[in-house]
């Protein structure tokens, strides 16, 4: 690596070179790093740098493989500002596929989050990933903001989430809007990501998703998605699967089995792109 180039991995101490994947998920992307031999000294500095656009490789996260007792293989994901996230559903799908092409896992395999065990199966390029039961499910929260009250729902779907129904979800400034729900003090001290959606006639689901610790929109949120179609589901009683359109135009597809007034057996399904591998002194 030139002098130039090592100036764009700037405030990581140098120890070795590190070998990573990037993949993206419906826009989502993220660099993958097998740590199972504990390469990583820093991780929430390698995020910080990493992730960081322009600069230097870019991505909405940094995953980490590592061990598992309890599963098959063990997956961290930090954001970009340094913060770790309990669970990724697009991540965790990134991941799935990363680690059966390195033929760590067979193409069906568990992986163990901080949100609690994940199911995923591969197929060529569809990963699909059986998500953390839903909980905290509650409709109809009214949040004031700038002076206008917002109806919203919540739900947990391995990190909080909430949910906004409205006709024009294009016109939506979701940096403003979502970054003053995300930190409104309704949801302090850890704040919440914040979905915007439009429910189509065709029981399909248009999503827009202001992600908490990238601290903007997103081309994708794997579980905004799964947030978003279980609420329309529960709105509108829509029947599984749940077609959800994402910013970057891909679609997910949410299944799920209703069950009293929530859910369970939810899977997010959708294709997983490969985007380019490397290595960078760390």
């Amino acid at each position: 690596m030139s002098g130039s180039s090592q100036k764009l991995f700037r405030g990581i101490k140098s120890v070795k070179s590190v070998a990573f994947s990037k993949k993206a998920a419906a826009g989502n992307d993220f660099i993958i790093v097998d740590d199972r031999a504990k390469v990583l000294a820093d991780p929430v500095r390698a995020a910080k740098t990493l992730c960081e656009r322009k600069y230097s490789v870019g991505a909405d996260g940094l995953l980490i493989l590592e061990r598992s007792k309890s599963a098959d293989l063990k997956m961290r994901i930090f954001n970009p500002d340094g913060s770790e996230a309990q669970m990724c559903g697009n991540g965790v799908r990134c991941l799935a596929k990363f680690a059966a092409q390195a033929k760590i896992v067979s193409a069906t395999h568990s992986i163990e989050t901080l949100a609690g065990r994940i199911e995923a199966q591969v197929r060529g390029d569809v990963v699909k990933a059986k998500m953390i039961t839903p909980r905290g499910l509650k409709l109809d929260v009214s949040v004031e903001v700038e002076g206008k009250k917002y109806l919203l729902h919540l739900i947990d779907t391995g990190v909080p989430h909430v949910v906004h129904v409205t006709d024009r979800v294009n016109q939506v400034e979701v940096g403003r809007l979502g970054r003053a729900l995300r930190r409104h003090s309704r949801f302090a001290p850890e704040g919440t990501n914040v979905n915007f959606i439009s429910i189509g006639k065709d029981a399909s689901v248009e999503v827009r998703t202001y992600e908490r610790g990238v601290e903007a929109e997103t081309l994708a949120c794997g579980t905004g998605s799964t947030a978003a179609a279980l609420v329309a589901a529960t709105l509108k009683g829509l029947r599984s699967p749940v077609h959800v359109k994402t910013r970057g135009g891909e679609i997910l597809k949410v299944y799920f089995n209703k069950k009293n007034s929530g859910f369970e057996e939810v899977y997010l399904e959708g294709k997983v792109a490969d985007c380019f591998e490397g290595r960078v002194n760390l």
